[in-house]
């Protein structure tokens, strides 16, 4: 029987190791240029590897690919350049390879970055109203890698002036108890060994009787308001007098003309001169 023969072509996928990131040295100070670069060889095709931070997928980086020795598999890098501040403290950088050879499942790297930066500092006061006779605290936030530890407390310029009644406990500046002399400018101090940073606040001790007036009800506007509603009230009385003086009733105190030799005043009337015509204007009003 004759011979049959069939052909086929065999392509053998080269799995890619898993990747090393390199490049890293800690601690990074803020401000500095970081470059990461991630290997993997071994692959056939050539993998494909793609850069993550906080999750999010970085895109403007470089790609290299090489032969390796035996001519059958490559060697592929990816570099990434950026500059750090500290917000990259202990942020997670990726290096993700993805190939057909992993089953859908890719091969990663993990870099957990640490940066180093100066002191941030923030003094926040116990009360917003700081009064006479009552405690205050200031206390004194400073955010800072290394961590800044202790702080520096001053006033307007030199020593805390009265370190029997201003107590430093840590952070904090306890004042036990308030007067008109503790008034002016207080300085919180951090310092790590990257730099030095300091937070500044001005301390205005209210008078508490003052604090209450002002909260109370104003007896000058009420008083005002009193004032007004009086002289309203005499100006209407005034008014009202006057109008009604103006508006009294006419009497007659003379006898009218042609009543000598009446009898009595009714005769008078009806015999006074124009007693029939004016008879309307000889009535009498009483008020």
């Amino acid at each position: 029987m004759p011979v049959k023969t069939s052909k086929a072509y065999l392509t053998v996928l080269g799995v890619p190791e898993k990747p090393q990131i390199s490049g890293f040295s800690s601690p990074v100070m803020e401000g500095d240029l970081m470059q990461l670069t991630c290997k993997t060889s071994g692959s056939k095709p050539a993998a494909d590897i793609r850069w993550f931070k906080n999750d999010k997928e970085i895109k403007d980086v470089k790609y290299l690919k090489e032969e390796d020795a035996n001519r059958k598999t490559f060697t592929v890098s990816s570099t990434l350049d950026f500059r750090v501040d500290r917000s990259d403290d202990g942020v997670a950088v990726i290096c993700r390879v993805d190939h057909e050879a992993l089953n859908a499942t890719p091969q990663v790297a993990m870099q957990v970055l640490e940066i180093h930066y100066t002191p941030s500092v923030k003094i926040i006061p116990s009360t917003p109203f700081p009064q006479e006779g009552q405690p205050l605290i200031l206390t004194c936030e400073s955010k800072g890698k290394p961590l800044p530890e202790p702080v520096l407390w001053t006033k307007d310029g030199g020593e805390l002036p009265d370190p029997d009644r201003m107590v430093v406990s840590g952070r904090e500046l306890n004042i036990l108890f308030l007067n008109k002399t503790d008034n002016g400018t207080y300085r919180c101090e951090a310092t790590n060994t990257i730099g030095q940073s300091s937070a500044e606040y001005v301390l205005i001790v209210h008078d508490p009787n003052a604090l209450a007036g002002q909260t109370g009800p104003d007896h000058a506007l009420i008083g005002g308001i009193v004032a007004v509603v009086v002289f309203v009230t005499l100006c209407s009385i005034f008014l009202l007098g006057r109008y009604l003086a103006r508006h009294k009733g006419t009497y007659l105190t003379n006898e009218a003309k042609g009543a000598e030799d009446a009898p009595d005043a009714d005769t008078a009337i009806i015999n006074a001169e124009g007693s029939q015509v004016n008879a309307e204007e000889k009535k009498e009003y009483f008020i």
